[in-house]
């Protein structure tokens, strides 16, 4: 089994930040990975979206406060990218290279994860079997980011590293924890 913790850093931007720590800790256990993201801080003006009763497979996530990771393959172009909205909707896509091919990942008819949302935290929790797309065999790179909107439509980007001019997840170079 691999663990990590991780903290989150914020893209360098000339508009002010509000006070928040993202962090958590993400694991691997043959083909099943766990990953927890915390967010705590000032979160009043943070626009979290509001649960859902039926969680569904929706698009553009990343438009609002949106908890990412990508996995890539060891030596392969390919990934995938996992999105977790606080409303519980979440989606998944594959790529062949950076930024090319883009589908939704059907290997996943759903993804549950939990949410916990208090006054000063907000949790998301995700396991969830790799195996429906990758082997127990291969080495996984992860980029763990997060996307924060804020109440009067500042965005902010988070991510383990920053690697390119302007805020980009999806950046291999990123991928910088090994599981």
């Amino acid at each position: 089994m691999s663990h990590q913790i991780f903290s989150l850093q914020p893209f360098p931007s000339e508009e002010s930040l509000i006070d928040l720590k993202i962090a958590g800790n993400i694991s691997r256990h043959n083909n099943q990975l766990t990953i927890n993201y915390q967010v705590v801080g000032e979160l009043s003006p943070v626009d979290i979206p509001s649960p859902v009763d039926t969680p569904t497979r929706k698009n553009e996530l990343w438009q609002n406060t949106c908890f990412e990771f990508f996995i890539g393959v060891k030596d392969s172009q390919q990934y995938w990218e996992f999105n977790l909205s606080p409303s519980r909707n979440w989606n998944i896509y594959r790529f062949h290279g950076y930024r090319q091919g883009m589908q939704e990942e059907t290997a996943f008819t759903d993804l549950p994860f939990s949410v916990e949302n208090q006054s000063d935290s907000l949790e998301i929790s995700l396991n969830v079997d790799l195996g429906k797309i990758i082997s127990s065999e291969q080495f996984i790179d992860v980029a763990i980011t997060t996307v924060i909107k804020q109440k009067h439509g500042n965005i902010t980007y988070w991510a383990l590293v920053h690697q390119g001019k302007e805020a980009d997840f999806h950046i291999r170079d990123s991928f910088i924890i090994r599981l």
